[in-house]
């Protein structure tokens, strides 16, 4: 059925189009200035959304029925970034060879989410490495567990400290031992986002390369589980990320690319990962850990959560301070706990970084801790979203008015949940080492979800004007001349 195609929508379509690149040639790129990410024009994108990770064959999510119609609903909601999955085992499925009739899967969705105006990450998603230890990521030919037993079977994330198996093939990766053909693992994996990098490279809406998802230290990962985490297995993590990066770059020197600290960062570890290059991305991770033990809803998993999320997050400042990579958290969520999530969100805010939910839907995934709607916004893709499949209190923790697109350095933005009060300001300086400021009539543009304020909004603005329509989902302002800051305040009609 035709719906009515929302403002926004046919603003973002727009833009997109009337800045898509030739045909052959490379498609623009955001890139990162410290704390913020920017666009071509140098102004901070601020990035809402969620993650979109297929993790059955055929590994695309367009197979489970992702397509317009989830893209027009995020929208909808003032969600502009989807991590979308890529997996290592559908792009190779035989050593050297790569499957592009997968990639171009992978392609026309990104494509689809780029005509909404959705920034997509492309994410080399692994959970448990491998089908055979209850997971999915690596080809079956990367497999080296030294022919122990895929045992005990006690499914995500627990094979992870159960199976010397698995840990033993992690062991084997990190080590980049020879493979096929006498190939490093590492190698292979290189080569392979490499290809696609240069597959990716003219593709519209692609914002950034996440090397792997959640890195397991394997028999080293007892070092790791401490406040101070462990140096000896994250030499090994930066090596192979560098190694990553360096392959990509011989194709692509303009995407940002996303490294990831070792998983238990999740929960409190400290990182010593630090990579070299230009437009890196830090892509970390929160989860508090009572959520897996049976406490989550509780009063004693939010007090517990708060503690263990400033650990992640103090890390994730110093880790901010020491390499100025630009910070985003790409998955938090996968719980029913309002409070966790709306405490996520504001922590983002308070620290001025962009996030990913995790996750879109359940999809029958292999590697979650619930039942499959634990996770899920939407509950099933292939159906319209809307109604009862949709998590309402999902939806309603997440979905807060925030900046989209800076013109300047983001002081501050907050979200009063009990009077429906928003504030953020900005200076008018260029973010980062970009030099001078914006001019007189640059643009800001601001979500105001009709979810928030169903019954309209105030919006007061001082360095510059509302050039939008009253109440419309996109609050837009042009810079005043001379201005050294802007400042907007919004309240429910």
């Amino acid at each position: 059925m035709l719906r009515r195609i929302p403002r926004l929508v046919v603003a973002l379509l727009l833009s997109v189009l009337l800045a898509a690149p030739a045909a052959g040639d490379p498609a623009p790129r955001p890139s990162t200035e410290g704390r913020f990410l920017v666009d071509p024009q140098g102004r901070v994108l601020v990035l809402h959304g969620v993650n979109m990770v297929y993790k059955r064959p055929p590994y695309a999510p367009d197979a489970v029925g992702f397509g317009a119609d989830d893209a027009r609903f995020l929208v909808r909601q003032g969600f502009t970034t989807v991590r979308l999955g890529v997996i290592w085992k559908a792009v190779e499925p035989e050593p050297g060879v790569y499957d592009d009739a997968y990639l171009a899967r992978i392609r026309r969705t990104t494509e689809v989410l780029a005509a909404a105006g959705i920034h997509v990450m492309l994410d080399f998603h692994q959970d448990l490495f491998n089908e055979r230890f209850q997971g999915e990521g690596a080809p079956d030919w990367a497999v080296q567990d030294d022919g122990l037993p895929a045992q005990p079977q006690l499914g995500f994330p627990y094979n992870y400290f159960a199976q010397v198996a698995l840990m033993r093939a992690f062991d084997h990766f990190w080590a980049n031992d020879p493979g096929p053909g006498g190939v490093g693992l590492q190698d292979r994996y290189a080569a392979a986002w490499r290809h696609v990098a240069s597959y990716f490279l003219d593709t519209p809406g692609v914002m950034g390369f996440d090397l792997f998802n959640e890195p397991w230290p394997g028999t080293l990962w007892e070092l790791c589980a401490n406040p101070l985490g462990c140096p000896l297995f994250d030499a090994q993590l930066e090596a192979f990320s560098q190694r990553a990066i360096d392959a990509i770059r011989e194709v692509d020197r303009r995407t940002p690319i996303f490294y990831e600290p070792h998983v238990l960062f999740n929960n409190g570890a400290r990182t010593h990962v630090s990579p070299t290059g230009a437009d890196l991305g830090f892509s970390f991770h929160d989860y508090c850990l009572t959520a897996d033990v049976g406490l989550e809803g509780t009063p004693v998993q939010d007090l517990t959560c708060s503690a263990f999320d400033d650990l992640v997050w103090q890390n994730a400042e110093a880790q901010l301070a020491r390499t100025r990579d630009t910070p985003l958290l790409t998955e938090f969520g996968a719980t029913t706990d309002a409070t966790v999530l709306r405490d996520m969100v504001d922590r983002a805010a308070a620290h001025r970084f962009g996030w990913q939910y995790w996750a879109y839907c359940g999809c029958d995934d292999p590697t979650t801790t619930g039942p499959g709607a634990e996770q899920a916004l939407v509950l099933d893709p292939a159906k319209t979203p809307a109604g009862d499949n949709i998590d309402h209190a999902k939806l309603a923790a997440l979905v807060t008015p925030h900046p989209l697109v800076v013109a300047g350095t983001p002081a501050r933005w907050d979200f009063d949940r009990s009077t429906q009060r928003f504030v953020t300001s900005w200076t008018t300086a260029r973010a980062g080492s970009l030099p001078g400021r914006f001019g007189g009539g640059a643009i800001t543009r601001i979500a105001v979800p009709t979810l928030v304020y169903g019954d309209g909004y105030r919006a007061t603005v001082t360095g510059g004007r509302v050039v939008s329509a009253p109440d419309a989902p996109v609050l837009v302002v042009r810079q005043a001349a001379g201005a050294l800051a802007g400042r907007v305040v919004v309240t429910p009609r």
